[in-house]
């Protein structure tokens, strides 16, 4: 199955506990105000790929010791059918991987989406398309909101566990603030350059201006319109 992506990235750590794989799906209708993402929003930006190309991600993340496995956006829920069978397959290959190691002394990766849908608006699609998460955090970004909690951009969303596992890894973190940095820099190619997590209120300027400052000049910006 295809889907449409805007990109992939090894190791992310700011997204979930632990060092993981994380996915962006291209394309999303909600348009938050205040979004840092605003490129993912066109669908038929990105590009191009296949479920199974993105388990290959995921497989060789496994065999390097990943934590997890995030998916975001863009509205991963806008491809429900691929984001269900990424999550089966993820799924299988996480736990494949932890029957053929032993399971002692491993903690088993965890399957992490977030969706700016509000828990009453995961239709029967929606919700079969989580099947195979064990935690996800919803709610549209509401920019007026700023919030410290974990991997959460506004003080409305919510992680919801949905499994096990998920209640074990982030049921720790439902009110408290992330461990570690908000914000990763990687180089995206072509000169680009790419921040992932959720940056506080107003951290985006400041990193606008110590760039200028250091005589860095940012051509374009993605959570300006």
């Amino acid at each position: 199955m295809e889907l449409r992506l805007d990109g992939t990235h090894y190791p992310l750590e700011t997204l979930g506990p632990g060092k993981r794989l994380g996915v962006w799906f291209q394309g999303c209708s909600l348009a938050c105000a205040g979004c840092m993402s605003r490129h993912t929003w066109d669908p038929a930006a990105g590009t191009s790929a296949t479920v199974r190309e993105v388990l290959a991600l995921w497989g060789r993340a496994l065999a390097d010791g990943a934590g997890g496995l995030t998916v975001s956006g863009g509205e991963p829920l806008q491809q429900a059918a691929a984001l269900a069978e990424l999550l089966a397959g993820a799924a299988r290959l996480r736990d494949g991987a932890r029957r053929h190691e032993g399971s002692a002394g491993h903690r088993p990766a965890d399957l992490l989406v977030y969706t700016g849908y509000e828990p009453a608006e995961l239709t029967p699609e929606r919700r079969a398309a989580l099947d195979g998460a064990d935690a996800v955090i919803t709610g549209r970004f509401r920019v007026a909101e700023p919030t410290r909690l974990a991997w959460r951009g506004s003080a409305n969303q919510r992680i919801v566990p949905l499994t096990p596992l998920g209640a074990a890894r982030y049921g720790p973190y439902l009110a408290r603030e992330a461990p570690g940095p908000r914000l990763q820099a990687a180089s995206g190619g072509d000169g680009e350059l790419r921040l992932y997590g959720v940056p506080l209120r107003g951290e985006l300027l400041e990193l606008e201006r110590r760039l200028r400052q250091g005589g860095v000049a940012l051509t374009e910006r993605s959570w300006r319109p």
